[in-house]
């Protein structure tokens, strides 16, 4: 299956979730992601894109998650694959790179 080009977005904020105790901020997360992406599927295409959610968004549906966020409906740091729900708070690569590979990514580790 060949690989489609994949969208992550993380969702986040400068002060660190206060149900996330000792977890990475949405900012070190989401550079966390995007080497462990690219050093895990190197020749495979896909954008990272961090949503900070205090800031203005202009797109509508990524506003309406980060208000999502800041109404306690999600914990953040939020990730999400091609629109799909991946995790939020404490994030595990597993689950992003499970994702990423129903999407026809193949590890070159």
């Amino acid at each position: 299956m060949n690989a489609k080009h994949v969208t992550v977005e993380v969702y986040g904020a400068e002060i660190v979730c206060a149900s996330c105790v000792n977890a990475p901020t949405s900012k070190d997360t989401y550079e966390w992601l995007d080497a462990a992406i690219q050093r895990k599927y190197p020749n495979h295409p896909f954008e990272i894109v961090y949503i900070d959610i205090e800031s203005v968004i202009e797109d509508e549906r990524q506003r309406k998650l980060a208000d999502q966020v800041k109404d306690e409906e999600y914990f953040y740091p939020l990730v999400i694959v091609n629109e799909e729900v991946i995790g939020e708070g404490y994030i595990q690569l597993k689950p992003v790179f499970n994702e990423l590979e129903k999407h026809g990514f193949v590890s070159s580790i």
